[in-house]
């Protein structure tokens, strides 16, 4: 074999190897049957096995104090039943994303300018790190002393406790943008809002994402939190109110039903907007491979 033939080789072989390299692990397709299986499976196994848990606990304990899966369905399907429950779902999630999106609008700008202005930055993110770590439920007293038993202490309550988080978010997906992308925005002509709109957010995107999804997480904690405590009949039936009425009348089954309702919408906002959307956007950056 002469010299040029094995130097070609060599160099395609090379070349083969970069292209691997960039587009990552090659996976076998799998059938959609398949997928839908091993992405369903695990967790339908997991739940069988908490009930069955639950079961055990309930039958060797006292029932007063635990009541079992089928009592706590019961409770639920009653609740479904008379409409209570969708009511009370549909409530909270209005409450729930209006305060977001607000939450949004407002820490955004704000995760922009301290990550841009660094005298700024020393000064507040200190007090932001702090908010962010504070309990939203201490908010709720105060804010029904200053605005009463109405919507705008809830939404109170959720923006002290989105907030923060999504400016953490937003520097710390900041931080993570190369200084090289700023500098050829700058070269392009980009400057302020458009340098800041067409390039550092979109290339922060990943780390952003993430403060958002804290964000919706702190979100949804504060608004129980300020259901369970501001209840009033003209605030209307949410989650955490049923959930006090539950326990107001010593309804233990009622009690777990809030509890897992709760948790089944909080589960169903990942999986149904977090997650799809996360998984774009890390797709788009060559981070996650497609099949």
């Amino acid at each position: 074999m002469s010299a040029s033939t094995l130097e070609d080789r060599r160099g395609a072989e090379l070349e083969a190897g970069l292209d691997a390299l960039e587009l990552g692990p090659v996976e076998a397709t799998q059938p959609a049957w398949r997928r839908t299986l091993s992405s369903v499976l695990p967790p339908a196994l997991a739940l069988l096995g908490i009930l069955a848990l639950w079961q055990v606990v309930e039958v060797t304990r006292d029932p007063d104090n635990l009541p079992g899966p089928g009592e706590v369905w019961a409770a639920m399907t009653y609740e479904w039943g008379q409409g209570r429950t969708q009511e009370a779902i549909l409530t909270s999630l209005e409450r729930g994303v209006l305060g977001f999106l607000v939450s949004l609008v407002i820490a955004t700008p704000i995760g922009l300018v301290l990550a841009r202005v660094q005298v700024l930055r020393r000064a507040f993110r200190p007090l932001i790190s702090g908010l962010q770590s504070l309990p939203s439920v201490a908010w709720v007293p105060a804010a029904i002393l200053w605005f009463g038993l109405n919507d705008a202490t809830l939404y109170f309550v959720i923006l002290m406790g989105a907030i923060p988080s999504i400016v953490n978010g937003t520097i710390s997906g900041l931080d993570q943008v190369p200084p090289l992308f700023q500098r050829v925005g700058h070269v392009l002509g980009a400057r302020g809002l458009t340098l800041a709109r067409l390039v550092l957010l979109p290339a922060a995107l990943p780390g952003y994402l993430g403060g958002l999804k804290q964000g919706w997480a702190f979100s949804w904690r504060s608004l129980m939190a300020a259901e369970l405590i501001a209840t009033s009949g003209d605030l209307g039936l949410g989650l955490g109110q049923q959930l006090d009425q539950a326990r107001t009348l010593g309804d233990l089954p009622g009690v777990l039903a809030g509890i897992l309702a709760i948790l089944a919408v909080g589960i169903a906002v990942e999986l149904l907007v977090f997650a799809p959307l996360e998984k774009r956007v890390l797709r788009r950056r060559g981070l996650t491979v497609s099949r």
